[in-house]
């Protein structure tokens, strides 16, 4: 009997440790196993590194120090660009743009190219927009050898000048200066006449100009004021032309129109225009072009 009551009594204990150790887990919440399923991609996205993109830009000579701080800048606010700077005369970039070159920006120093390229159909011409303006001087190099003292001193026989070919906007803009002087009685209507027959060569871009005169291969030559660099200065003297007789250059910029980086070329355009943009264009000598 006692045996009996033993074997009931350790049935009545297994069964009831089975029935303890069959109790259901606790469950999860569904929104919990979604979040943490999710935070691993979460992470993997925020540390993929950004798209690598090139943004070609063509602009004109004179552009070089302004829009290679530029282009670094723009770089630093959009992760994964590169801006690829490419400088030559406005009337060459012009010429490639016309031939198909792709390109995401142009940058000219005269509306004239910035027209060409419109009518090339590589630009729309609502999207051109002025951004800065540029004058003339004239300068020499340090030693003076021309003993040049005031701008009349261009004509004297035998004096070496070089200039920008007229295809180039510097070059079209120094004719100017030099038919408005010989309108001026203070300068003789020869002035022009006597000023181009001491030309001694045409350059194809204003750096070039600015490069022969600093190594003095000449007496004088005409740039830009922003050519007037810190490192050009330590080697030329200047002239300056006044504003009647000086011609202001006007630098039109626009988006490439079959951009294959539209967003980014206009970006560039707006950053270009911005504040930050026109402050970086004065302090290399650009006249601002948003105040008007």
């Amino acid at each position: 009997m006692r045996s009996k009551i033993l074997s009931i009594l350790m049935l009545g204990l297994l069964l009831l440790s089975a029935a303890c150790s069959a109790q259901p887990a606790a469950s999860v919440p569904t929104e919990a196993v979604e979040e943490q399923a999710a935070a691993p991609a979460a992470e993997a996205e925020a540390e993929a590194p950004a798209e690598a993109r090139t943004l070609t830009v063509l602009a004109a000579a004179s552009l070089t120090e302004s829009f290679t701080e530029l282009g670094q800048l723009f770089e630093a606010q959009n992760e994964g660009v590169t801006v690829a700077l490419s400088f030559a005369g406005s009337q060459a970039l012009a010429e490639q743009l016309g031939q198909g070159a792709a390109a995401d920006v142009f940058a000219s120093a005269s509306t004239k190219y910035m027209t060409a390229v419109v009518d090339a159909g590589r630009v729309n011409a609502d999207d051109a927009q002025t951004f800065a303006y540029n004058k003339l001087v004239v300068i020499y190099p340090k030693d003076n050898p021309g003993e040049l003292t005031q701008l009349q001193d261009l004509a004297k026989s035998g004096l070496m000048v070089i200039l920008a070919d007229e295809t180039v906007p510097v070059g079209k803009y120094s004719q100017e200066f030099l038919d408005k002087a010989s309108a001026d009685e203070s300068f003789g209507s020869d002035f022009k006449e006597n000023v181009l027959a001491n030309v001694v060569s045409f350059e194809d871009n204003v750096k070039a100009v600015v490069t022969k005169i600093t190594l003095g291969e000449a007496d004088a030559g005409i740039v830009y004021v922003t050519d007037i660099t810190a490192d050009a200065a330590e080697s030329i003297g200047t002239l300056d032309i006044p504003d009647e007789l000086n011609s202001i250059g006007t630098y039109p910029i626009a988006p490439v129109a079959d951009s294959q980086n539209a967003d980014l070329a206009a970006s560039f355009v707006s950053f270009v225009l911005s504040d930050e943009g026109q402050a970086v264009l004065a302090k290399y000598g650009f006249v601002n072009a948003t105040a008007e």
